[in-house]
C-alpha cells in the first residue's frame, strides 16, 4: 500500500504529465528502493502531525494610526472610507505551535485560502539553533535593563527542542520541515538558517525531506569581523540551505536572464565589494540544451542565443569581444564600470549584523538584519507572492516582504515575539502610509481553545453530541491535573468548588470557553448560602469586560475572589511534576471615555467623537523573589539583581561596604504598559471560523460567538521612542450606544482587555 498523501498523489500526476522526471523522495515511496544514504537517529518515526485545528482570529490591524479623524482618506476598492480593507489576502501572523500551525494550514480550509495566492512561494526559517539564547527577552525600565526569562511554555519548547541534544532538535525540525514542503508551491523555495552547531545535521535532513538533487546552494553569511573562541578559530558565520521544492523554483537572481533569448539584460544584485573585470557567458548555446537561433554571422555558423538584430547591435557599439582565431565565438564584454561588482556568489561578506544603533534594533537576541531578507525575498518571489517564516522571532522576515509587496504568514510560539511583530509592522504600515503608498490589512490568529481541546483530547472534528461525551470522559482528568499544578487539594462537596488551598475554595473554569459572568453569579450564590469569604476562580480565558465590576460586587457582599489565569504549560507534566506552573492574577484595566459632541446646528453639524483616556493598569507578577536575590547577592562582594515579585520590578545593588539597597523600578503604573490599543466600535465584527464538516467532508463558515478585535488606534514604546500617549485621538461616531474595547499589552508581553459602554 502506497504511503503518499493527496498532494503528493496529486504531485506524481503533475509530473508524469508534463513529462519531467520525478524527485529523488518518490523513488523510495513508490518502489521501495533503499536511499543510498539516510540520517538515522533515537527516536526517529514517519509519523507526521495531521490535526486540523480552526484558527481563531483574536484582532485585526488594518489602519495605521491617524493623527487626526480626517486621515482617514480611502484607498482604492480595497478599502472603505476609513481605510479598512474590504477584501482580498489579510496577512497572518499565528501565535502558537508551529507543529499544529503547520498541519492545519495544510490540511486545513485556509490551504485554499493559500492555493488562490498562487500557493506558498518561499519559506524562511530560523530555527533556534543558539541554545538557550532564544527566549529571553531584554525589557527596558526606566535607565535599566532587566532580562524577562522565557516562560514555561518557551522553557518545554526549548526542552523538547535539545531535551536529548542532537536527537530531539532533529525530530523536531524533521517533522516540520516535511510539512513546509507539502506546503510549498511546485515553483517554490525554502531557505534554511542555522549556525555551526547542527548544520551538518540539517543538511542531512533536508536532503532526505527535499531530495539532494533539490540542493540549490550552501550560502555561507559572514555574521561578525572578528570573534575570540578558546582553543579553536573565531566562529563568524552562520549557513544558509536553499532547497527548491522541484527542479525549477522562481530565481530573480542575476545569473538568469528574465528572457533567455534577449542577451541584453542587465543584473541587479551585485557585491558591492568585489568589482573585477568580469566577462559574461558566450553567446553561442555552447553546451546548453534549448532552442536557440542558427545562422552565419562574420563567418561563424553556430547556434546562437540572441536573434541576429541584438548580435549585430552588440557588434556596432563594440561589445563584443572576438577572439583572434576565424571563426571563434564572441563574448559580449562587460567591465565594472557598467555595475557595481560582480554577482552575488554563495559567500556573502556584504550584510553586517545589526549594530546597538541601527533602526531595526527590536532587542531581540536573534534578530537578523533586513538586508539579509531583502536579498532572499527578492532572488526567489515576485511581487505579490506568498511567503512564509515558522519561526519568524521579531518579524524580519514580515517587515521586509511588506515593504517589497509580498504577502506573508509568519508565526512563532513566543508571546513576546508575536507582539514585537505587531509592533515592528504596525511601523511598516505607518511609514508605507506616510510615502503614500497602499498598505495590507494584517490579523493575529491562534489555535485558542481548540489547542486545549487538542491538549485535552477532545476531537474537533467530532459532531456536538460526541464532542459533548467525550470531554465529559476527559473532564475528570483535566480537574486532577489543573488542582495538581496549583497544589491544591481535591474537594466534593460543592457544587460550584473544585478544589480548596490555604483556606481558599477553588473553581475551574471550563476548557473550551471563557469563564462568564454566570460562571461567576452561580459561584456567588453557593458562598453567600454556606458562608464562604475567600474564593480562586481559574480559567484559561475571562469574558471581557468580567472585572473589576463583578469583584466590587462580590466584596460588597463579604466574598473575596481572586481570577487567576490558566497558564498553557499547565498541559506538560513535566512542568506540573516539578512545581513550575505559575497562575498569574488577572490584570485590571481602568478607561475613562470622554464624549466631545459636535459642533455646528443641523445639517451642518459636525458629528460627535469618542476618546478613550487609559487611567490604571495593575498586574501581579513575580519572577524570582526579593529574599532570593538578596541572598544570591550576598556571596558576592559587589552586584545587582533585578526581580519580579507581587507587581512590582525591584532593583537589588550591593555596595562596597556590604549593604544592598532595594530601589524599585516600576514607580508608576504606566511603567508595566508597553502598549495599549482602542476598537471604538467593538462587536462589529463577528469571529467566523471555518471547519469541515466530518460528515460531508464540506467547509463550513461559523460564528465561534466572539468578536474580532479591530485596532484602529494604538500607543506604543519602542526602543529609541520610550514615550506613551494616555489618552486617544477624537475618533468619528455615528449616534447611539456602542462598546468601546480597549486592549494593553504589558512589559512582558501578556495582553488584557476591557469594554466600556458609551452613549453618543
Amino acid at each position: 500500500m502506497l504511503k503518499l498523501s493527496e498532494q503528493e498523489k496529486q504531485e506524481v500526476v503533475r509530473f508524469l504529465e508534463s513529462d519531467r522526471e520525478l524527485p529523488e523522495k518518490y523513488r523510495f515511496l513508490l518502489f521501495e528502493d533503499k536511499r543510498e544514504v539516510e540520517l538515522v537517529w533515537n527516536g526517529k518515526t514517519n509519523e507526521i502531525c495531521n490535526i486540523v485545528l480552526p484558527f481563531q482570529v483574536i484582532e485585526q490591524v488594518d489602519e495605521p494610526r491617524a493623527e487626526t479623524p480626517e486621515d482617514t482618506d480611502p484607498q482604492l476598492s480595497l478599502f472603505d472610507e476609513r481605510g479598512r480593507q474590504l477584501k482580498g489576502w489579510t496577512n497572518k501572523l499565528i501565535w502558537g505551535d508551529n507543529k499544529l500551525i503547520l498541519a492545519s494550514l495544510k490540511n486545513g480550509p485556509m490551504r485554499e485560502e493559500i492555493e488562490k495566492q498562487g500557493g506558498l512561494k518561499l519559506i524562511y526559517i530560523d530555527p533556534p539553533f543558539d541554545v538557550g539564547a532564544d527566549f529571553s527577552m531584554d525589557i527596558q525600565i526606566g535607565g535599566d535593563t532587566f532580562t524577562k526569562k522565557p516562560n514555561i511554555l518557551e522553557e518545554i519548547a526549548y526542552r523538547d527542542t535539545w531535551g536529548k541534544g542532537a536527537d530531539s532538535f532533529i525530530s523536531m525540525i524533521y517533522e516540520r520541515l516535511v510539512l513546509m514542503r507539502d506546503l510549498l508551491a511546485d515553483d517554490g523555495s525554502i531557505y534554511v538558517h542555522m549556525g555551526p552547531i547542527v548544520n551538518h545535521l540539517v543538511r542531512s535532513v533536508l536532503d532526505e525531506v527535499f531530495g539532494s538533487s533539490c540542493f540549490r546552494n550552501e550560502i555561507v553569511w559572514r555574521r561578525a569581523f572578528g570573534h575570540s573562541d578558546s582553543g579553536r578559530y573565531g566562529m563568524i558565520h552562520d549557513s544558509l540551505f536553499f532547497y527548491g521544492k522541484a527542479f525549477n523554483p522562481i530565481w530573480n537572481f542575476p545569473l538568469q536572464p528574465a528572457d533567455p533569448g534577449y542577451i541584453d539584460t542587465f543584473f541587479d544584485q551585485y557585491d558591492p565589494v568585489r568589482k573585477e573585470r568580469y566577462q559574461r557567458l558566450s553567446l553561442s548555446a555552447g553546451g546548453l540544451s534549448g532552442g536557440g537561433y542558427r545562422y552565419e554571422y562574420k563567418g561563424v555558423d553556430t547556434l546562437w542565443r540572441c536573434p541576429v538584430e541584438t548580435l549585430k547591435k552588440h557588434d556596432k557599439a563594440g561589445r563584443l569581444h572576438w577572439p583572434q582565431k576565424k571563426g571563434g565565438v564572441p563574448r559580449l564584454k562587460k567591465y565594472e564600470s557598467e555595475h557595481e561588482g560582480v554577482p552575488v556568489q554563495d559567500i556573502w561578506t556584504d550584510i553586517s549584523k545589526i549594530h546597538n544603533q541601527s533602526a531595526e534594533l527590536t532587542g531581540y537576541s536573534t534578530q537578523k538584519p533586513e538586508a539579509l531578507l531583502e536579498r532572499i525575498i527578492k532572488a526567489s518571489t515576485n511581487e505579490g507572492d506568498l511567503i512564509a517564516d515558522f519561526f519568524c522571532g521579531s518579524g524580519t522576515t514580515a517587515a521586509v516582504a511588506e515593504k517589497l509587496n509580498r504577502k506573508w504568514i509568519c508565526t512563532d510560539l513566543g508571546k513576546f515575539a508575536i507582539h514585537t511583530t505587531r509592533k515592528r509592522m504596525i511601523g511598516v504600515q505607518r511609514q508605507i502610509k506616510e510615502d503614500g503608498k497602499d498598505y495590507r490589512a494584517f490579523e493575529i490568529l491562534n489555535l485558542g481553545k481548540y489547542e486545549r481541546q487538542h491538549f485535552v483530547g477532545i476531537n474537533p472534528n467530532l459532531r456536538e453530541e460526541e464532542q459533548q461525551e467525550q470531554l465529559k470522559l476527559k473532564e475528570a482528568a483535566f480537574l486532577d491535573l489543573i488542582l495538581k499544578a496549583y497544589r491544591a487539594e481535591k474537594t466534593d462537596q460543592f457544587a460550584a468548588f473544585h478544589g480548596k488551598r490555604s483556606g481558599r475554595l477553588v473553581a475551574i473554569g471550563p476548557v473550551n470557553m471563557p469563564v462568564t459572568r454566570l460562571f461567576v453569579e452561580e459561584i456567588i450564590l453557593e458562598c453567600r448560602k454556606k458562608h464562604i469569604t475567600k474564593v480562586d476562580i481559574l480559567g484559561f480565558e475571562f469574558e471581557m469586560g468580567l472585572f473589576p465590576n463583578v469583584l466590587d460586587e462580590a466584596r460588597g457582599k463579604g466574598i473575596d475572589i481572586a481570577p487567576k489565569y490558566i497558564p498553557a504549560e499547565v498541559f506538560d507534566k513535566r512542568a506540573v511534576e516539578k512545581n513550575q506552573v505559575v497562575f498569574h492574577d488577572v490584570s485590571y484595566i481602568e478607561v475613562k471615555p470622554v464624549v466631545i459632541e459636535g459642533k455646528g446646528k443641523g445639517k451642518k453639524k459636525k458629528p460627535s467623537s469618542i476618546a478613550v483616556e487609559l487611567t490604571d493598569f495593575s498586574v501581579f507578577y513575580s519572577q524570582d523573589s526579593i529574599s532570593n536575590a538578596e541572598a544570591a547577592l550576598s556571596k558576592k562582594k559587589t552586584g545587582s539583581k533585578i526581580v519580579v515579585e507581587k507587581g512590582n520590578i525591584v532593583k537589588l545593588v550591593k555596595d562596597k561596604k556590604g549593604i544592598i539597597r532595594r530601589e524599585i523600578l516600576t514607580e508608576h503604573w504606566t511603567d508595566w504598559i508597553d502598549y495599549w490599543s482602542v476598537d471604538f466600535d467593538f462587536e462589529s465584527k463577528r469571529e467566523i471560523i471555518r471547519v469541515q464538516n466530518p460528515e460531508t467532508d464540506e467547509v463550513e463558515e461559523q460564528w465561534t460567538g466572539e468578536y474580532i478585535f479591530e485596532n484602529e488606534w494604538q500607543s506604543f514604546r519602542t526602543k529609541k521612542d520610550r514615550s506613551l500617549e494616555l489618552k486617544s485621538i477624537p475618533h468619528e461616531c455615528t449616534p447611539g450606544r456602542r462598546k468601546i474595547a480597549v486592549k494593553v499589552v504589558d512589559i512582558f508581553g501578556n495582553d488584557t482587555m476591557t469594554i466600556v459602554e458609551v452613549s453618543v
